[in-house]
């Protein structure tokens, strides 16, 4: 241990494993500031309105308070991270986890947003937006990797049209992505 530069622990043994790492939703801090960024906007809108108008008091800048903190909470992403064998959804109150190696069933819904709804075996339950796994290729494949163990212990009872639709749609955003880096759009 010595002679060696870097700090990592020495793996020895047919069972020692490397702890695999976590990975991140990239986009949620820029989406959480964009969430924040609105709800400003929209109470001082709202208050120059009332100032210049000459109706500004303190119970209506309470409502426009209210108002404000009610838009942030609609526009407040979950933070989506994963790990070997799960993947966990962090909401402002709560965070939900769900095994991806244990996946009993993978749903999309269409709406007015798009949702995939993950359940596993000991009834754990996520929602994502899909869109968080085209942005993010780690967290794909981490889901992609853990969903074909899955399948491949018989847990996975529905879900593979549906992983094979985000699979598709990772992989047209990444064809779309290398046509415009190398100027072929």
């Amino acid at each position: 241990m010595e002679g060696r530069d870097d700090a990592r622990p020495e793996v020895t043994g047919a069972d020692a494993e490397v702890p695999a790492r976590v990975v991140y939703d990239r986009r949620w801090a820029g989406d959480m500031y964009s969430s924040i960024r609105c709800a400003v906007a929209l109470l001082t809108l709202l208050l120059l309105i009332d100032w210049g108008s000459g109706s500004w008091t303190p119970w209506r800048a309470v409502l426009w308070c209210a108002l404000s903190v009610l838009l942030f909470l609609v526009l407040c992403p979950r933070r989506v991270f994963a790990g070997a064998g799960w993947l966990a959804s962090r909401g402002l109150l709560r965070t939900r986890l769900v095994r991806t190696d244990l996946l009993v069933s993978v749903r999309s819904i269409d709406g007015i947003s798009r949702r995939l709804v993950l359940r596993d075996t000991f009834g754990g339950r996520v929602e994502i937006d899909p869109q968080v796994l085209v942005n993010n290729p780690a967290l794909w494949h981490r889901l992609d990797e853990d969903a074909q163990k899955s399948a491949a212990l018989g847990t996975l009872q529905c879900g593979a049209t549906a992983l094979r639709r985000v699979q598709e749609r990772i992989d047209r955003e990444t064809a779309l992505t290398v046509f415009k880096v190398s100027g072929l759009e």
